[in-house]
């Protein structure tokens, strides 16, 4: 249940942060909303850590050196999202993310690449990507 949750928030926060972020664009450029973005994200999350502390400092050395990269994606995400809404609007934007996403995370976990369990592609989770980038069609044109 906490699982679906969290996941309820991020959908929420994406969507948000997709919108609030395209409209600070249209006064500021695209990268320096983009700059904006990730100033304020990083010193919320600073903020944030200062008063839960977990996890383990100590732990860092452990962690593979690639998975350093992970919060560059931010970039990427924030700039093109904040343009796709901008050109489709919100709900076609969104939903077009959520289709590549899905086919992503789908990729990333059938093939189990970046220390994901290797699960055997489904013929039903075919057919619901399938039916989904059909739905983004039918919603969109």
């Amino acid at each position: 249940m906490k699982g679906i949750l969290f996941s309820i928030i991020a959908g929420l926060c994406i969507t948000l942060q997709g919108i609030f972020n395209s409209n600070m664009s249209t006064v500021l450029s695209g990268w320096h909303t983009t700059v904006v973005v990730h100033t304020v994200a990083f010193s919320l999350s600073l903020l944030i850590y200062s008063f839960v502390r977990d996890g383990n400092r100590k732990g860092l050395g452990a962690v593979h050196p690639v998975y350093f990269i992970g919060g560059t994606f931010g970039v990427p995400v924030v700039f093109s999202e904040l343009t796709a809404i901008q050109l489709l609007g919100p709900a076609a934007a969104i939903s077009i993310l959520l289709v590549a996403q899905l086919l992503g995370a789908f990729v990333v976990e059938s093939r189990g690449w970046f220390g994901q369990d290797k699960l055997p592609v489904e013929r039903h989770q075919v057919m619901g990507i399938v039916l989904m980038i059909v739905g983004v069609l039918i919603f969109k044109w």
